[in-house]
């Protein structure tokens, strides 16, 4: 496998958007779908890192630190990718095998990381340390040793994902958007609100749930795996849209291994 890829699992039409506006997507470390993920209470504080709080009380201190490492969360946006296309959990996960897996070439796509103002040059890439239990070393000597450390380190439950981060700290606004569609409401929803009117304080947008977009260039895509369980309109949307973006892009479709629980992909000719 080629060191230099990695890969990003999607449902079908998460794919499809990826492919369509040829972007990568930052998701606040706040809305990650695992509670441990980036919590500030999971990393404990070295007698080193207490040096500039000389006498004052081990509480205060906490606290203070804490809520510093709150508002670097709270500024900090991830996009997930994975070292492996074939992993049957990964693709469990997103559609029960319905949905897509897309390579990237990183090299090429290293080119477009440097222009995005706000990605976190210190550690761009980072490959996620799995751990029974978060402490600090004690040989971290600064802000990016900490935050390299606090947003890649997961609960060893989660190591078959052989995940590598992209890390954008408080990315210029000009990268912020919602996603196409997001917060209009099912006609459902509508006829509720028409019974029970929302209050104001309901109608607030979390600015958190807005995500950073990085647009980087077609010749990234290097390849698309089609799910076990895709539907056919899927499928033909995808490769239509895959082939589009980049015309050189290679499309397979992922296939149960006969032989041993595990799957296999097999090109799809033009």
């Amino acid at each position: 496998m080629d060191a230099d890829m990695l890969y990003k699992y999607l449902d079908a039409y998460g794919g499809l958007k990826m492919l369509y506006y040829s972007t990568l997507m930052f998701t606040n470390a706040t809305q990650l779908n695992d509670p441990f993920d980036c919590h500030p209470a999971y990393i404990h504080l070295s007698g080193e890192m207490t040096t500039p709080y000389k006498g004052w009380s081990p509480e205060i201190v906490s606290w203070l630190e804490y809520n510093k490492r709150l508002q670097r969360r709270d500024k900090t946006y991830i996009c997930s990718l994975s070292k492996v296309h074939d992993s049957i959990l990964m693709w469990s996960y997103y559609s029960k095998h319905s949905g897509i897996c897309i390579g990237l070439d990183m090299e090429k796509t290293r080119k477009y990381l440097n222009r995005m103002t706000g990605l976190f040059l210190g550690c761009p890439e980072l490959e996620v340390q799995y751990r029974d239990v978060v402490n600090e070393p004690g040989s971290m000597k600064d802000s990016n040793d900490f935050l390299c450390y606090h947003f890649a380190t997961k609960a060893k439950e989660w190591q078959h994902e052989k995940e590598v981060r992209l890390i954008a700290y408080d990315p210029d606004p000009m990268y912020m958007r919602l996603l196409p569609g997001q917060y209009e409401e099912e006609s459902f929803f509508k006829k509720l609100t028409r019974i029970f009117p929302k209050k104001k304080e309901d109608a607030y947008m979390d600015w958190k749930d807005v995500r950073a977009f990085l647009d980087i260039g077609g010749e990234c895509f290097e390849t698309v795996y089609l799910g076990v369980n895709m539907k056919d309109k899927d499928k033909e949307n995808i490769i239509k849209v895959a082939r589009k973006c980049n015309p050189n892009i290679k499309i397979y479709q992922m296939t149960i291994d006969p032989e041993a629980f595990r799957l296999k992909e097999e090109l799809i000719e033009r």
